[in-house]
């Protein structure tokens, strides 16, 4: 599809055009329903649709009349340049799937850059095998094993307020675990292979456990009044409730003390987690800024 081609269609055309990219490459499919549930257009109108985004890029979507719906071709090509961050927030919040247009904002604004973003395409091979319930193979590169090629089977995605994980289970090691997006390459969705009962997320005992947390003004801090205010609490703490695969990501991103003491000192202290005790056995809660165990305090303690 050339430029001309799409400066010939009208606006709202175009939107919808887009939407059916943005469907087929990071989902995988779209039926015509698709397209009159989220525009409020008749059948015959996305009939039309599906019809001309076919015609002008030839390759892109196949008729599947098996599943009755549009799928990814194995030529696929795409034509709308969508940045990253519009498409993390359609996949995870449901919004910004029109045309990329540069939109006027009423209100000035600067958002902080993310110092990495996810390749859309690998992107779209990883969110296609969660809307498919597919395994998918993937090069991985991490710090500790380098460049290991695994299967993985995907469920879902986590942003931890820096960089952007895919939660699933690990064939390699037979656990479930988090897979950060920029290190994975090469993608392959493996299409009819079968997912084990084990390997499903209502099996992550992670993921599935839900952790309630009570965060405090830190004692350290002058004027608790004003974080209280910051950060509406109630009663003085803010009541979270948090799947644990996440709670170490949320407790590191907002600085929040965890040692059972409140012992760190800084400024960006402003919070202490009340009850260490209550992110015991979450695996990720390491990362939380001077948590120690009830394990590792014992060991402490016997070592003094």
């Amino acid at each position: 599809m050339s430029y001309e081609q799409l400066a010939d269609l009208t606006q709202p055309q175009r939107d919808r055009l887009a939407f059916v990219e943005l469907r087929v490459r990071f989902i995988g499919e779209i039926r015509r329903q698709d397209l009159v549930s989220r525009f409020g257009i008749q059948s015959a109108a996305a009939t039309r649709d599906l019809a001309l985004y076919k015609e002008l890029t030839p390759g892109n979507i196949d008729y599947d009349a098996t599943a009755k719906a549009y799928v990814l071709g194995e030529d696929f090509r795409p034509v709308f340049d969508f940045p990253q961050e519009r498409v993390l927030s359609w996949l995870t919040q449901g919004f910004g799937d029109g045309e990329p247009l540069r939109i006027k904002v009423w209100v000035n604004n600067e958002i902080s850059a993310r110092l990495t973003q996810p390749d859309l395409d690998g992107l779209a091979c990883v969110t296609r095998a969660i809307h498919q319930e597919c395994p998918l193979r993937i090069e991985y590169h991490s710090i500790s094993s380098g460049r290991t090629q695994r299967e993985i089977v995907p469920f879902a995605l986590i942003d931890n307020g820096l960089r952007w994980h895919v939660r699933a289970f690990d064939r390699k090691t037979r656990e479930f675990r988090d897979f950060v997006l920029t290190r994975i390459k090469r993608p392959t969705v493996l299409k009819g292979s079968e997912i084990e009962a084990h390997e499903r997320s209502d099996q992550d005992i992670q993921w599935t456990r839900i952790v309630e947390i009570d965060l405090v003004p830190h004692p350290d801090q002058p004027r608790p009044e004003i974080t209280e205010m910051d950060y509406g609490m109630h009663n003085g703490a803010l009541h979270m409730k948090l799947r644990a695969a996440t709670v170490g990501y949320v407790l590191r991103k907002w600085s929040v003390d965890c040692s059972p003491d409140h012992s760190l000192r800084g400024p960006e202290y402003r919070l202490w987690l009340k009850d260490h005790l209550a992110i015991y056995g979450v695996k990720n809660a390491v990362l939380a800024p001077g948590y120690r165990s009830p394990d590792q305090q014992r060991l402490e303690a016997e070592a003094d």
